[in-house]
């Protein structure tokens, strides 16, 4: 069997109501519903962390955040430190069975050369390591050192390029088509394009914006960025079909954590910032475990390899951890030897079977969750030498109440009982583990 190309679309802040495909009036998506109707939409795909760079860790070393090592939003300060050398990503495991492998756009697990992207089983990379940069200048300006401090961030490998004015999507975009043009129909591929859109600053070409003329500026922006990245999800799925490759190639979409608010102001801290994203009909946003921070817009297509599932929509509970093992299968390998949490899900969706997770697990910044089938607890707290004082607890049936408004905890203090221990529990496994390493 030929072994598949693999594409990973990851956006930046996306939330799960900003796709046409998700329910959106407002965002026009075309490609990526496109996408949706020839492959898999799933409806309960999470992220494993509410914010960028934990999310990113998971996606590429198939584990929880706490075991790859990265738990928190890693800073842009050229120097920073981050996923280390010794995580297996999927890149590199791809790469030792003789893929090539690219990333295009986003990196975001540690800004110094030997925590990059080449470091870790990407033969080419373009783009930048930080969190965020002006998308025409290239330039990161943000938390360094508490203050602004301009840092250039665009990278070809480990050299610094200037390319001042090109809108940062369209390049991602330009650099994904142009590898694979020249890429070669005997050697399988994996290409991880990383769109930082629609992450702040909210910056888009007239074009797009000129789209959207009737929306209010937030959400015009917004609508306009997304737009971008549909268009660049377009040309990367047109180049795939003029070199005959589509029917042959996985591709996954989805975003790292939900939309973002700021309940503050740079200068003084006191202003409300709301960039235009939408969780839909879910509570919270990027930083929160309620279902607005971590659950995402997620499809997968394989023409060749899941031609049964064409059009189909998945409910089950999956997450960022499972696509290392569910790559690595449907290109013909296992992930004996991975220390992985992920799971494939091949079996899950070509024989209709369930989840094979029972319970997933999240932890960031004093909150812990668990989701298990329809119930969804969430912990709000600090966490104090592995501790929790728990100062609000939040039960949900998420079957009744998928916007997480009714609080059931009074009513199945059983439930929560069992829940709460098994979310500690397996919090201080991750503190064991990460004192051993």
């Amino acid at each position: 069997m030929k072994r598949p190309n693999m594409i990973i679309f990851y956006c930046d802040d996306l939330g799960y109501g900003d796709l046409g495909c998700y329910g959106s009036d407002a965002m026009k998506t075309p490609h990526l519903d496109q996408l949706a109707s020839e492959g898999i939409r799933f409806t309960n795909w999470y992220s494993n962390s509410p914010v960028c760079s934990p999310s990113r860790a998971s996606l590429l070393t198939g584990k929880y955040p706490a075991k790859a090592g990265v738990t928190s939003i890693l800073g842009g300060k050229r120097g920073t430190k981050g996923l280390s050398q010794e995580q297996t990503t999927l890149a590199s495991v791809l790469k030792e069975q003789g893929y090539q492998t690219a990333l295009f756009g986003k990196w975001h697990l540690g800004a110094s050369a030997e925590y990059g992207p080449n470091a870790h089983g990407f033969d080419q990379f373009y783009g930048f390591r930080a969190g965020c940069i002006d998308y025409y200048s290239h330039i990161f300006y943000w938390g360094q050192g508490g203050g602004i401090n301009p840092v250039h961030d665009l990278w070809r490998n480990e050299t610094e390029v200037w390319e001042n004015g090109e809108y940062m999507t369209e390049a991602i975009t330009r650099e994904a088509t142009t590898f694979i043009d020249a890429a070669s129909e005997d050697e399988p591929y994996f290409m991880y394009v990383a769109y930082n859109a629609p992450h702040y600053p909210m910056h888009a070409p007239k074009a797009y914006l000129d789209r959207f003329p009737d929306l209010p500026p937030d959400r015009r922006i917004m609508a306009a960025m997304i737009a971008a990245v549909d268009d660049g999800v377009g040309e990367v799925v047109e180049a795939l079909k003029r070199k005959g490759m589509y029917e042959d190639t996985v591709i996954f979409f989805s975003s790292d954590n939900g939309p973002s608010t700021e309940s503050r102001n740079w200068l003084d801290g006191t202003e409300d910032l709301y960039y235009g994203g939408s969780a839909g009909r879910f509570r919270g946003h990027k930083g929160s475990l309620f279902e607005g921070g971590i659950r995402e817009p997620a499809i997968l297509s394989y023409p060749a390899g899941l031609a049964d599932q064409q059009g189909q929509i998945s409910d089950e509970v999956f997450a960022m951890m499972d696509i290392f093992p569910t790559m690595l299968e449907l290109s013909g390998m296992d992930s004996k030897g991975c220390d992985l949490d992920g799971k494939s899900i091949c079996e899950a969706l070509r024989d209709a079977m369930p989840s094979p997770h029972k319970q997933l697990f999240w932890e960031y910044e004093g909150q812990l969750a668990v989701r298990e089938g329809k119930w969804k607890l969430v912990l709000n707290g600090k966490l104090d030498f592995g501790r929790m004082a728990a100062d609000s607890v939040h039960l949900s049936d998420l079957e009744q109440d998928i916007s997480e408004q009714i609080n059931l905890a009074g009513q199945y203090p059983e439930i929560v009982q069992r829940l709460e221990r098994d979310v500690r529990q397996w919090y201080e496994s991750l503190q064991e583990e990460a004192q051993l390493l």
